[in-house]
């Protein structure tokens, strides 16, 4: 067991980060609140602004295109799929439909459960989504 500073109680080592400056080689804040403090930070006005400012630099932009192809090359299937989704609704060959949870129209992302089914996609708005891959991880049928 070990005592986190931030939320005040004890939780199992394994709820903690390590980190070798320790002397104990874990982190003083308990998973839960490293994360609570990273996503408040993140989302501080200054840092969103910074990094909409080095986004739009040269470095930023052949950084995106680094991290793109990196992902492109590591997700040859993902890829395929998100391109024959996004050209099929481009050419009118499919049309995006309502999310199937909530039915909301904005920002409907084209899910595929098995990407070896290219043409079977639900379609779910971008937090059922997210809400989708938090409770199933990656993918239900990772291939």
């Amino acid at each position: 067991m070990k005592h986190c500073n931030t939320c005040d109680t004890d939780k199992p080592r394994e709820e903690f980060h390590t980190r070798k400056a320790s002397k104990d080689g874990l982190s003083p804040k308990c998973r839960a609140c490293a994360k609570a403090y990273d996503d408040v930070r993140a989302n501080d006005p200054h840092r969103v602004a910074a990094r909409l400012k080095y986004a739009k630099t040269e470095i930023g932009k052949a950084a995106k295109a680094r991290a793109i192809n990196e992902w492109t090359r590591k997700n040859p299937k993902k890829s395929a799929a998100h391109t024959w989704i996004g050209n099929a609704v481009r050419d009118g060959k499919i049309t995006k439909k309502p999310c199937e949870i909530c039915g909301d129209t904005y920002r409907i992302h084209g899910h595929h459960d098995d990407y070896d089914k290219i043409y079977d996609v639900r379609w779910l708005c971008a937090q059922h989504h997210t809400d989708w891959h938090k409770l199933h991880g990656e993918a239900a049928n990772p291939r």
